[in-house]
């Protein structure tokens, strides 16, 4: 088998940019790298995605949109994330279940034990060997976020972005709160500093992990 890291992160916090970036260093140590992301990640999942984050899709209720989560994800891991696994591949997912845990239960309030027996059956037993968790203020983050949106030619994917500032901060303190929870497989950055400085202090912290824990006996 091969390695599943996930990037997780509030609305801007850059986790995009850095797992690509990531992506392009372990490419060029020699490792075999795909990058996904949820929701999404395939062409169903992807049809699944464009309702999510249409804005014109407000009134979906909570449960419909965990739900919705939840089925994406499922085509997600079958077809793509569990084959590439098989394959031996390093997986990087912008994305997975701890941002349903985060957006969901502790954005949203639906009872955790709901989105975990959800989240079992989604991921067949494919879960991260490794989560990033890039962390920001909730100003900056939907500052960036919206900025992004507007230079953006492609949809408007803005419905979460459009939710009131205390959601976004439940959202953010469920991350620190599941980071603290697990810190055997979480790295938890700080999003504030320069692309090229979280760049590295991510590959450093990757790559010591797969040396500490004899991931990969050679490169």
């Amino acid at each position: 088998m091969g390695y599943f890291i996930t990037f997780e992160g509030i609305e801007g916090c850059g986790k995009t940019t850095q797992i690509k970036l990531l992506g392009e260093q372990l490419e060029s140590l020699g490792y075999s790298v795909l990058i996904t992301r949820e929701p999404g990640g395939c062409p169903i999942a992807d049809k699944i995605r464009s309702i999510l984050l249409d804005a014109d899709n407000r009134g979906m209720s909570s449960l419909t949109e965990l739900l919705m989560y939840a089925a994406a994800r499922a085509q997600h891991v079958s077809e793509v994330i569990l084959p590439a696994l098989k394959q031996g591949n390093v997986v990087l997912c912008d994305r997975f279940t701890d941002a349903t845990i985060a957006y969901q239960s502790y954005g949203r309030g639906i009872d955790q034990e709901t989105v975990n027996k959800l989240n079992l059956m989604a991921c067949q037993s494919v879960f991260p060997d490794l989560t990033v968790l890039i962390d920001c203020e909730v100003t900056t983050g939907l500052e960036r976020a919206r900025r992004r949106i507007e230079t953006n030619s492609g949809p408007r994917e803005e419905r979460f972005e459009l939710e009131a500032l205390d959601f976004h901060q439940r959202v953010r303190n469920g991350y620190l709160t599941i980071a603290q929870n697990e810190p055997q497989r979480f790295i938890t950055v700080d999003g504030s500093g320069s692309r090229e400085a979280i760049s590295e202090i991510i590959a450093a912290q990757v790559l010591q992990n797969r040396l500490n824990n004899n991931i990969y006996a050679t490169l």
